[in-house]
């Protein structure tokens, strides 16, 4: 029989608002760390910046945001929403995976697995007919994980400063 997860998946709340800034102010915070050319630096204010436009997105009937949580602590949060076809981006409509982190506490316990999977239970369920995501160059861990889950590459980010 298998061992259940020790955490669970939810939809996040207006109360999980504070932990989810401090968890994308972390987002933040690491991606200025593999390029800061290329990704915004973290600002003072950073946390509650984050907090407030996550909070934006909890009332957008096209987003969802889900939380795992261990012993009543949010340990992992995932942010997706349906996208409209774009041509600048040469898409059609699809779902996009926004934003995956996991606390260092968290890791190895399949919750990124886990997020990712309700992320894109969701999405199917509203009709996307795929999921797309980015993902920092730098970050293998990441990108082992979409691998695992079926992703495949199909854009190259490339950037010039000026």
């Amino acid at each position: 029989m298998d061992q259940p997860e020790p955490f669970t998946i939810r939809p996040a709340t207006r109360e999980d608002l504070p932990v989810l800034g401090r968890l994308g102010a972390m987002l933040v915070r690491m991606h200025y760390e593999f390029d800061p050319q290329r990704f915004m630096a973290p600002r003072p204010h950073t946390e509650r910046g984050y907090a407030s436009f996550l909070g934006s997105q909890l009332d957008d009937p096209e987003a969802v945001i889900f939380v795992a949580e261990r012993d009543a602590e949010v340990i992992g949060y995932v942010y997706a929403s349906l996208e409209p076809p774009n041509w600048k981006e040469l898409r059609d409509a699809a779902g996009f995976v926004h934003d995956v982190l996991v606390t260092a506490g968290g890791r190895r316990l399949g919750v990124a697995s886990a997020l990712m999977r309700h992320a894109i239970d969701w999405l199917r369920e509203q009709g996307a007919p795929r999921v797309m995501l980015w993902t920092a160059a730098p970050n293998g861990a990441a990108q082992r994980l979409f691998d695992g889950l079926g992703f495949r590459r199909t854009m190259i980010e490339m950037t010039l400063e000026l």
